[in-house]
């Protein structure tokens, strides 16, 4: 583990740096509206997220800057006798801090964190678009076992 690296809950003053994240890639600019001041809708999410226990918006951070972002949601489930499992979504780095093991200590931190919690599984979607991140959350451990499906409204 990094010792530079503290990993923790996400605050509301961290939004703006994990809007900019999230939108800087070639996908994220199509889906996300990073501008000053925020939309308002990313402020209702925030306090959504914040306010339910079974969810985490988690920070990586390096000093006081904010260089990484995951969500993770824990859902019970009837299947598994009535097991928990962890999804992790929306994990994104920033572009000055790939490449230099954050996103690793992201995903592991959010596996143990599952445990901590009593899921029997850790899943995670990343579009098919996303090559290297494919790439990387294989070399972690995780198999494509399943076929993902969307419906966009």
């Amino acid at each position: 583990m990094n010792k530079e690296i503290i990993i923790r809950v996400a605050i509301e003053q961290d939004l703006d740096s994990i809007v900019e994240m999230l939108a800087d890639d070639e996908l994220g600019r199509q889906r996300e509206n990073y501008q000053q001041p925020l939309p308002e809708a990313y402020k209702k999410a925030f306090y959504t997220i914040a306010s339910d226990p079974n969810n985490e918006l988690v920070v990586a951070c390096k000093g006081n800057e904010i260089i990484g972002v995951q969500q993770i949601t824990y859902t019970p489930y009837l299947t598994y006798r009535g097991g928990w499992r962890a999804t992790i979504e929306g994990v994104r780095i920033s572009s000055s801090s790939r490449g230099e093991g954050v996103g690793t200590e992201l995903i592991q931190w959010a596996i143990e964190r599952a445990k901590t919690r009593g899921c029997h599984l850790v899943q995670l979607t990343t579009d098919k678009k996303r090559e290297d991140a494919l790439r990387f959350y294989e070399r972690l451990g995780f198999k494509a076992t399943h076929e993902g499906l969307k419906l966009h409204f």
